[in-house]
């Protein structure tokens, strides 16, 4: 039952995290300055970030409870101030929960206080940069002995930042769609943003594949690499790749197919409505296989690496 929560928990800090940096950034290099479709002049853009801050707070704060808990013996144990504090100031998931936690807190109170502009994005994608490098402390990459730790931890932060920058233009997007506003000039201003993101998603997918494999050398290793895959770690991992690819299919199909598409539409005037609906289930599943594998990533945090069996 603990095990189960310290992944559930993981996986909203996952969530809350890639929302507060990549869709942060998002609002300051993909959508349009000024317009309707600016994230000045829109509601949801920051419900959103408020949304992601809370449920962040939140997941950071039991997850500390739980994972403690776990450690401990029981949730009661958990709960307890004596445990807490032993796992700060002697854990790196501890003090690394708490820090998350804190900025979380910040993110939340700037954007209640403040209203929205670039200053404001940019403020909460540095708080998102913190935050997405302080799950590599949390996980396995901290944990790498010798030299090659440092390397190790440096991809496991880069993967991390990298995964926020590709998920959160997503999250964004779907938003986008289903916010109810279409018109032509909208649409428009939906297809520009769509190709400003290509090059930029392509970056996030080039760093999330060199990095992947780097964390699969430390993690697996080359010399188990045969007995490797008996394991459940390399299982869930090998699922993990499986949705990941299925991702990329999307992504490409996005970028080379659909996204034309609505571009065709828009300049011969003919309907539009049926490049929308192909991008809106599109984006939508490729969200929701992001979920997936930030589920798996969580699942994959409590689990022991192949190349200690």
């Amino acid at each position: 039952m603990l095990v189960t929560a310290v992944i559930v928990f993981r996986f909203f800090q996952y969530c809350g995290a890639t929302i507060l940096l990549g869709s942060s950034l998002f609002f300051i290099y993909g959508l349009p300055k000024t317009g309707p479709c600016a994230a000045s002049t829109q509601r949801w853009p920051k419900l959103l970030i408020i949304l992601s801050s809370a449920v962040l707070i939140i997941s950071a704060v039991m997850g500390l409870i739980s994972q403690t808990g776990l450690l401990a013996g029981s949730f009661g144990e958990g709960l307890k101030l004596a445990n807490l504090q032993a796992v700060v100031t002697q854990m790196n998931f501890g003090w690394s929960n708490i820090t998350r936690a804190l900025i979380a807190m910040t993110a939340l109170i700037s954007v209640t206080a403040l209203k929205p502009s670039s200053v404001l994005w940019t403020w909460c994608s540095i708080l998102g940069v913190i935050v997405c490098s302080s799950f590599a402390w949390m996980g396995h990459g901290a944990a790498t002995p010798g030299a090659g730790g440092y390397f190790h931890l440096l991809a496991d932060i880069a993967h991390s930042l990298a995964a926020a920058v590709w998920m959160g233009a997503l999250v964004v997007f779907v938003f986008w769609l289903w916010s109810g506003q279409s018109s032509a000039a909208t649409d428009l201003e939906l297809h520009d943003s769509l190709r400003a993101f290509s090059g930029i998603g392509s970056a996030a997918v080039a760093v999330l594949v060199v990095t992947g494999l780097i964390n699969s050398w430390f993690l697996v290793g080359v010399d188990r690499l045969s007995e490797a895959w008996t394991t459940l770690y390399a299982q869930v991992l090998i699922a993990k790749l499986a949705v990941f690819i299925g991702m990329l299919g999307l992504a490409a199909s996005n970028r080379y197919r659909l996204t034309p598409a609505l571009g065709s539409a828009l300049e011969s005037g003919g309907a539009r409505s049926k490049a929308l609906t192909a991008l809106k289930v599109s984006l939508v599943s490729e969200t929701l296989a992001a979920f997936i594998v930030f589920a798996l990533v969580a699942w994959l945090g409590t689990l022991a690496p192949a190349s200690v069996h």
